[in-house]
């Protein structure tokens, strides 16, 4: 049992990898099934059909996913490689509370099996830049308080989701180093609790051994919290974006997540969760 439920290819606006590609490589890895999960980011990047994009920081253009091919090939691929391994059409939406109502749309137009709510940026302002504007001129206690509390009114406003991606995602993009989970325990539990209320999870992200963060992500008091609250709903993904990323430490978190306690890991069919004995 290997599942891959959070991979991005050439459809993501900071990816190479061919969709095929990616799917050869995954049968040749074993996964059995593979969440598509490209970016959409409404309010820094334009749409796919734009005809003069924005560019970014390093000078490529900064698009969302192109809809209707994203969706015919993953469509296409399924039924190419069926027997093989289960593919499942997925976005990744990198909400703002001001930019909810783009995603209802967005989630209205297109038949996805599977939805990742990330925060990329907090009120337009990007904190994953080399030179950071969400940071800087705030202390390392007001940036993360911002993050978390747009996280916050994120989940309470917004329903249209699986799981939480990678929830305590600043803690990769903080110049001050590690900022303690205790500080933020009282949001993040209403966070978590509003996530188990909703029938809603949360990932395990496994590019946290990628950057060398010196713990999961979210962080192992994060994961122990969500369990201690009632949560059951754990999806896996490597956050692929090259073929070095994909699927790995899958299944060392698999033996992190049953060590933790976790009986079940959890895929998606037409946003319905099937959960799986670890």
């Amino acid at each position: 049992m290997y599942f891959d439920y959070h991979v991005h290819t050439a459809f993501s606006d900071d990816s190479v990898y061919p969709m095929e590609d990616v799917v050869r490589d995954a049968v040749a890895l074993g996964i059995e099934e593979l969440a598509f999960t490209d970016h959409v980011d409404y309010g820094v990047k334009d749409e796919w059909d734009c005809p003069n994009p924005r560019i970014n920081y390093d000078g490529d253009i900064a698009v969302n996913v192109d809809y209707p091919r994203y969706f015919a090939r993953i469509a296409e691929l399924a039924e190419a490689y069926a027997g093989r391994i289960r593919l499942r059409a997925g976005l990744e939406f990198g909400v703002q509370s001001h930019r909810l109502g783009a995603y209802e749309q967005l989630f209205a137009a297109w038949p996805l099996d599977f939805v990742l709510l990330s925060i990329h940026q907090v009120r337009d302002i990007e904190f994953w830049y080399p030179h950071n504007p969400f940071t800087e001129g705030r202390t390392q206690k007001e940036y993360n308080d911002a993050y978390y509390e747009e996280l916050y009114r994120c989940v309470c406003g917004y329903r249209d989701y699986s799981v939480l991606a990678h929830l305590d995602h600043i803690r990769r993009y903080d110049p001050a180093g590690s900022y303690p989970t205790e500080k933020n325990r009282d949001i993040i539990a209403a966070i978590l609790e509003r996530v188990i209320e909703d029938g809603k999870g949360i990932e395990v992200n496994t590019s946290c051994f990628r950057y060398a963060l010196g713990d999961l992500t979210p962080s192992t008091d994060i994961i122990e919290l969500y369990r201690d609250l009632g949560g059951t709903i754990v999806t896996v993904g490597s956050d692929s974006h090259a073929p070095s990323h994909l699927g790995t430490h899958v299944p060392e978190v698999y033996d992190r997540l049953r060590a933790l306690g976790f009986s079940h890991i959890v895929t998606y069919d037409r946003m319905q969760p099937a959960f799986h004995a670890l």
